[in-house]
């Protein structure tokens, strides 16, 4: 049996009602964020403009535990409202010429595609890397070749994580493989940021952007996005204002001097009750060490799958050491996704129809009890209760 869970459960509500094991989808707050966002908000209820500084400084801290998590330089990460827009920056603001190329995989989340499908109409091919198998995994062989069947791309983008089946991508290698074609790395690491520890820059990622509201345990509409320091100059501002500035408080100052940091890309007034929030769930994530962390969620899904397997459900997600994440996907043969995860819900468990299956995602507060309801309810379903 593994250990108690890095993270304590008396400070997620949700274990009151619910086995939550979506976070892949959207977590559940902790009391922490909750309060933290209260707090900001009170804040600024009660003193108006006067609370600004105080929230300004408190950003910066959270902008320091953000890069810990990411392990990247502070001066290297901006705020974003979302993964989403994370994504735009970088696809909008390099510049690009008729017949550069970008490499993207398929079956990838809309949001981690469509900024470079959209680039087309502006002459930029964008080619797409098939995964391999059930388990939909995406080998750095894979990217490699297609790399190799066209002009170097100037762009090769990928998730960290896929969405669906849980595959992780080597990132390391992917990037050795970019840059010895010339190419730049943009990683959406939204799937993996918060439960498997990570360290971009030593990997040699370009760019990469996450929200809270998954792993990290924070609030919809707050992100990070990294830009590596060497790519900085690549990198055209898209919405500059009075915070892109290195004299953002020089209101008679109008010359446009960009930050020398990741702040440029940070136009206006903050989303300071997101940062305030998110920065608490970090602070939970750091506190009880990322390692520790992922050995819990690992050892969670493990037990997900025995479990699963003996429940005659199907594993459809790769469960190698190097292509493993917190996401498990299943199939109950001949019931549709959306009826199991509903049995599931109406027994207090909750998972997502995704990847064409059902999809876990448990974090370090959960429990092999929690799991074990999942399985024992997959179980009566598939009548090897």
């Amino acid at each position: 049996m593994p250990s108690r869970p890095p993270l304590d459960r008396a400070q997620f509500p949700v274990t009151d009602r619910w086995a939550y094991l979506n976070h892949a989808g959207i977590t559940a707050l902790p009391k922490p964020a909750l309060e933290a966002q209260y707090r900001c908000a009170r804040d600024l209820a009660v003193d108006g403009g006067l609370a600004y500084a105080g929230h300004a400084e408190r950003a910066e801290e959270v902008r320091s535990a953000a890069a810990a998590v990411m392990g990247v330089p502070a001066d290297d990460v901006a705020f974003v409202k979302n993964t989403t827009e994370g994504l735009g920056f970088v696809a909008n603001g390099l510049t690009w010429q008729e017949g550069d190329r970008v490499v993207v995989p398929d079956l990838e989340f809309p949001s981690t595609i469509y900024p470079w499908l959209a680039l087309r109409d502006r002459g930029v091919v964008v080619d797409l890397v098939s995964p391999v198998g059930a388990g939909r995994c995406l080998p750095v062989d894979a990217f490699a070749e297609t790399i190799a069947s066209g002009p170097p791309p100037k762009v090769v983008a990928t998730s960290w994580v896929q969405f669906g089946r849980g595959w992780r991508t080597d990132l390391a290698s992917l990037a050795s493989v970019c840059h010895a074609a010339g190419a730049l790395l943009c990683a959406d690491v939204i799937q993996g940021l918060g439960v498997v520890p990570a360290e971009l820059e030593a990997w040699g990622v370009d760019f990469a952007m996450a929200d809270a509201h998954k792993w990290l345990l924070g609030p919809l509409g707050i992100g990070v996005l990294y830009v590596r320091r060497s790519c900085l100059e690549e990198l055209r501002p898209l919405e500059p204002g009075w915070a892109s500035v290195v004299h953002r408080e020089q209101w008679d100052n109008l010359d446009l001097v960009w930050d020398d940091s990741a702040r440029r890309f940070e136009g206006g007034s903050p989303n300071m009750v997101g940062i305030h929030g998110m920065g608490a769930s970090l602070d939970l994530l750091l506190n009880a060490g990322m390692e520790a962390v992922w050995t819990h969620v690992s050892a969670l899904t493990d037990r997900a799958c025995e479990g699963l397997a003996s429940a005659g459900a199907t594993v459809t997600c790769d469960r190698s050491p190097k292509g493993r994440s917190g996401i498990v996907t299943f199939t109950v043969a001949e019931q549709d996704p959306v009826t199991v995860t509903a049995a599931l819900e109406s027994r207090g468990v909750v998972c997502s129809p995704r990847g064409g299956g059902v999809r876990l995602s448990p974090h370090g507060y959960n429990t092999y009890e929690e799991v074990d309801r999942l399985v024992s309810t997959v179980a009566e379903l598939t009548g090897a209760a």
